[in-house]
């Protein structure tokens, strides 16, 4: 199973479940399945090819099936499992990784949109001074802007000097039941376009000097990752659709919902004094 491919850390724990210098353990948020993972040592990072660090799967069945109240609960359970992950107070910068032309891949930049911005407002009008200064961006990709997604947000970091960074993308998974349906969120940053084998420069503490943590939706599979887990063996390389990356078919309505889920959660745990009806008012 050497060309499995996922960001899931459940999934790659999943995978290698004899690895040492883990723990899991498994609860309930508003009502939401979470799964966290601790990766403790080195050798467990090796093993699962996952930073040292905290990893929650929060799954998010009940929002895709219109539960009553369940885009509520899904802000709440979000934001209560970011608040630990991130400093008390200080700006925060909020990076929707990601290409808008491509729906799998828009998730970022529509949760950016989706945010609350309020650095200009605390720092101009003194009524505004109750609410957490945030900063948001949404790069692009080198593609389309002849930049780096990491090289930009470096020098808006080095001009901002944020408390921390909040960076959300798009992620790959190995199970198809796991697509557009859950969250990953992280304390140990991201790197973008990893999911579909296009590793860029990290956005990690290491990288920018300052926390990074990460929100990603797996919105794709890899066709060798798919092939294989459905088998449960490996492929020859000349196997066909090894080289696709396949997509929920109702991608867009997903990635739609699980943006304004993640754009609101995020705003939530910046300013927690502020409710979701209100973050309506101010958002929408």
């Amino acid at each position: 199973m050497a060309d499995i491919r996922t960001d899931l850390a459940q999934e790659a724990h999943e995978l290698h479940r004899d690895v040492e210098g883990v723990e899991c353990r498994d609860e309930t948020c508003q009502g939401y399945e979470a799964h966290v993972v601790r990766v403790l040592t080195p050798q467990a990072a090796q093993a699962l090819g996952k930073p040292v660090g905290t990893y929650v799967t929060l799954e998010l069945d009940g929002l895709l099936r219109r539960e009553e109240a369940g885009f509520a609960r899904a802000v709440e359970a979000i934001a209560g499992l970011l608040t630990p992950m991130l400093p008390g107070k200080g700006l925060a910068l909020v990076v929707g990784l990601g290409n808008r032309a491509m729906t799998p891949d828009v998730v970022g930049p529509k949760a950016v949109d989706y945010t609350l911005v309020t650095r200009h407002l605390v720092e101009g009008l003194p009524q505004f001074g109750h609410l957490r200064p945030v900063a948001a961006l949404a790069p692009g990709v080198l593609g389309t802007t002849g930049m780096e997604s990491g090289a930009v947000v470096e020098a808006l970091v080095e001009q901002l000097r944020p408390a921390c960074v909040l960076a959300i993308d798009a992620l790959a998974a190995r199970s198809v039941h796991r697509l557009c349906r859950t969250v990953q969120l992280s304390d140990t940053g991201i790197v973008p376009g990893s999911g579909v084998g296009n590793h860029r420069r990290g956005l990690t503490e290491e990288t920018l000097g300052v926390p990074v943590v990460s929100l990603g939706v797996p919105t794709v599979v890899d066709g060798a990752t798919l092939i294989e887990d459905l088998l449960g063996e490996s492929t020859p390389a000349d196997v066909p659709g090894r080289e696709l990356f396949v997509t929920p078919r109702e991608v867009d309505s997903r990635v739609a919902d699980l943006s304004r889920v993640l754009g609101y959660g995020v705003s939530r745990a910046l300013n927690p004094a502020l409710s979701v009806e209100e973050l309506n008012i101010l958002i929408e």
